[in-house]
């Protein structure tokens, strides 16, 4: 079907048909059995096999990038092995050199290797001395935790007496205070009385037989005032013995307090000893691991030198000390020369030994890729064969009911508009693929073209005359409309009605409306109704039983 695809596109007036029955031509294409429509389904399996196709030639155009920067890298490694071979004659030199710059760091290494020794020997009687000072620091450390468990278990004996004082105290001020209160309210019980004696003493003298009982009454309030005297000289008595109890109790608190600052300054001066000895043994402790990890670390140059020698070189210490050493270039020492070839290594980089393999895997994918370039190269061209055909059929078909569907907007609305003029336009004639449409409605009576001009039953109309040419234009067996008929006036009710009754004799409408008589216009009447506390439930009438 691609090849009758290319034969209709030459011939564009001819009509070509394939052994399968499928159909191209000017009126439309129809590919497999007559029913099956495929004219969509073609173009959406082409936009399909199109957007596949493009993903696949970028897929291959970013595989074939990489292949070629691959190559590329593989070229210039391959550049590099050439060098490398090239210069691959000094190796030999830089061995010879090696060698004596091996037998320098042997001969240095054995030197550090003696330094380190003495220093390991004093580091070794250094830690010695120090491991009898911090045996006679441990000795020590059981007295002094003995010395301060003792001192801890005083001080704590002491701050249990000090509290059992300071309560005893709080006691005895709280008893003080009370009793001065009862002391002040017996002084102010004392002054009452003489007060009322005095006023009795007043009331007397007016009257004797009241001055009689006031005899008796006075001789009470005498009695009572000796008592208060009495509990007041006791009072008194108690708080000086209470007072010096109080001191005595100061005192002793500030002996026992000074005690224990002494004890907590001894304390802290042995902590501080203590702390200073295990600062120092750590010390001690931490040059003792360095000289050891220095140590290790010299035979393990020597090791890595000797292994060295052997594995590059194939020989043995004794013998590379008994070789000669290479001569040097005139004014360059022998560190100088070891440090320049040792560059150069690095410069040279490492070898790779798969460089030609990777340089035939890399050719073979590059070949691959090229057969897929191709292939994704000849699919575009076929589908931009196939895509130029669906365009033109496209552009056919649109113009096609594009002009019908203008045609009969124009009749439809001069019908519902008498004497007004509508019609459809492209807004880019020349481009139907991108093409927009607009719609100039221009009623009786008014000289405006846009339908945001018109009033809204207007535009009702005009919406309307619009949907009824399309109707015309592709007929189709149902119409559903949901209350287009809101905005219209009874005239405007009334030529919309009319269109009904001319569409209702070549398939059913269905019409959702609240308009009376659009429901009057209809066969049959469908409603949704619900009872109070029940469901809902359609209610079907015919108007044809009705009447």
């Amino acid at each position: 079907w691609i090849e009758a695809i290319d034969v209709a596109v030459t011939n564009p007036h001819a009509v070509v048909v394939t052994d399968d029955g499928d159909r191209f031509g000017l009126s439309g294409w129809r590919v497999g059995a007559a029913s099956s429509g495929a004219t969509a389904s073609a173009l959406e399996e082409a936009e399909e096999r199109l957007g596949i196709a493009v993903a696949e030639l970028d897929s291959c155009n970013r595989a074939e990038q990489a292949g070629r920067a691959e190559l590329q890298a593989a070229r210039r490694r391959e550049a590099e092995l050439s060098h490398r071979l090239d210069t691959h004659d000094a190796g030999f030199s830089a061995s010879s050199d090696s060698l004596a710059r091996t037998q320098s760091d042997r001969r240095d290494t054995q030197t550090e290797l003696e330094t380190l020794e003495r220093s390991l020997d004093d580091a070794g009687e250094r830690l010695t001395r120090e491991r009898s000072r911090i045996a006679e620091l441990d000795a020590l450390v059981p007295a002094l935790e003995a010395d301060e468990a003792a001192e801890a278990e005083a001080a704590q004996a002491r701050g249990e007496t000090r509290a059992r004082l300071d309560a005893r105290a709080a006691l005895l001020a709280n008893r003080r205070q009370d009793l001065e209160v009862r002391n002040a309210g017996l002084h102010e019980r004392r002054q009452f009385l003489e007060r009322r004696l005095q006023e009795t003493e007043r009331r007397l003298e007016v009257d004797v037989v009241a001055r009689a009982h006031a005899g008796h009454r006075r001789l009470d309030v005498e009695r009572a005032l000796g008592a208060v005297e009495n509990l007041s000289a006791l009072v008194d008595r108690h708080r000086h013995v209470i007072e010096t109890r109080h001191l005595e109790l100061v005192e002793t608190r500030r002996k026992q307090s000074d005690e224990v600052r002494g004890i907590a300054q001894r304390l802290d001066e042995l902590r501080r000893r203590r702390g200073s000895a295990e600062k120092g043994l750590d010390e001690n402790r931490e040059r003792s691991r360095r000289v050891e990890i220095d140590e290790a670390e010299v035979r393990m140059r020597l090791e890595g030198t000797v292994e060295a020698l052997r594995r590059d070189h194939d020989m043995e210490p004794a013998a590379a000390e008994g070789t000669e050493r290479p001569p040097l270039p005139e004014g360059v020492s022998a560190a100088a020369r070891v440090r320049d070839l040792e560059r150069e290594l690095r410069l040279m980089g490492p070898i790779n030994p798969l460089a030609l393999e990777e340089f035939n895997e890399l050719q073979a994918r590059h070949r691959f890729l090229d057969e897929q370039l191709e292939d994704v190269r000849t699919t575009r061209r076929d589908l931009m064969r196939v895509i130029k055909a669906v365009d033109l059929e496209i552009q056919t078909v649109f113009s096609a009911a594009f002009a019908d569907v203008s045609t009969h907007f124009t009749e439809l609305f001069a019908t519902l508009f008498p004497g007004g003029v509508g019609k459809l336009v492209l807004t880019d004639p020349d481009d139907l693929l991108n093409t927009g449409i607009e719609v100039e409605a221009k009623p009786s009576g008014k000289n405006v073209k846009k339908l945001s001009l018109l009033s809204g039953g207007e535009r009702s109309l005009t919406a309307l005359a619009y949907l009824f040419a399309v109707f015309r234009s592709r007929p189709s067996p149902f119409y559903v409309m949901d209350e287009v008929e809101a905005a219209l006036d009874d005239v405007n009710l009334h030529r919309f009605l009319g269109l009904i009754h001319e569409f209702r004799q070549e398939a059913q409408l269905l019409v959702v409306s609240h308009q009376k008589r659009t429901m009057e216009a209809g066969d049959s009447l469908l409603g949704v109704t619900m009872q109070p506390g029940g469901s809902s439930k359609v209610v079907t009438e015919r108007v044809s039983a009705v009447t």
